[in-house]
């Protein structure tokens, strides 16, 4: 039986919700793997509804787990009802979402919060010494969520968002689009994917890396 890894989503979106590529490869990376995935999302409403060609806010409201589901076709769970010892292991795939939806580092920068499903299950996983992943802006969230570990992510080169998360306690290390960073101590992962970009063939580079390493985390 392969190894079982959750992979928590934003909606559907990568200007309101989940980049939708990185979800993909990551998921697809996970099932040539071998791995059982369990996808998941909070059941709450977005923070807005973008127009992701003209990056205009929509007047309409929009749910983070039935957005998500749109990914997942249609399989996919609460994220409060996701339990550290249903999982071997955890990846966040990047997108706004995980900087609106999963915590208001667009917002706040370094005095985010995270939301408390997410903060719950990210502080489970690291107590229980299992690995996690997270690609693109979603390192701002793991990083808040457990500063106080002191734990080391990228985010690529982007010099105020690595600031901000120097400011919440990590610290940030420069990578390629096709690089990954590895906190050996905290067991996490992290690579740039479309903090970099600049196109789909070069961020898979780099999240096959994170996949593959996340599972050897496992062992």
């Amino acid at each position: 039986m392969g190894k079982k890894v959750g992979v928590i989503l934003s909606g559907c979106g990568v200007f309101d919700g989940t980049e939708i590529q990185e979800a993909v490869l990551t998921l697809l990376f996970l099932d040539r793997a071998g791995a059982q995935v369990v996808c998941a999302a909070p059941d709450i409403d977005q923070l807005h509804v973008l127009n992701h060609m003209s990056n205009e806010e929509m007047n309409e409201q929009r749910n983070v787990l039935i957005e998500s589901a749109r990914i997942t076709r249609g399989d996919i769970v609460d994220l409060k009802s996701l339990k550290v010892d249903h999982i071997d292991a955890l990846i966040l795939p990047g997108g706004f979402g995980a900087a609106k939806n999963l915590s208001d580092f667009a917002l706040k920068g370094p005095e985010a919060t995270v939301l408390p499903e997410l903060k719950s299950i990210l502080r489970a996983v690291h107590d229980a010494g299992k690995p996690i992943g997270a690609l693109c802006i979603a390192p701002a969230a793991v990083a808040k969520a457990l500063n106080d570990f002191s734990p080391a992510v990228t985010i690529g080169d982007e010099m105020g968002t690595a600031a901000a998360i120097e400011t919440m306690g990590a610290s940030h290390h420069q990578c390629k689009v096709d690089e990954i960073h590895i906190d050996t101590r905290n067991r996490i992962v992290t690579t740039p994917a479309y903090m970099l970009g600049p196109g789909i063939k070069d961020v898979a580079i780099g999240i096959e890396k994170l996949v593959d390493q996340v599972l050897a985390l496992t062992d």
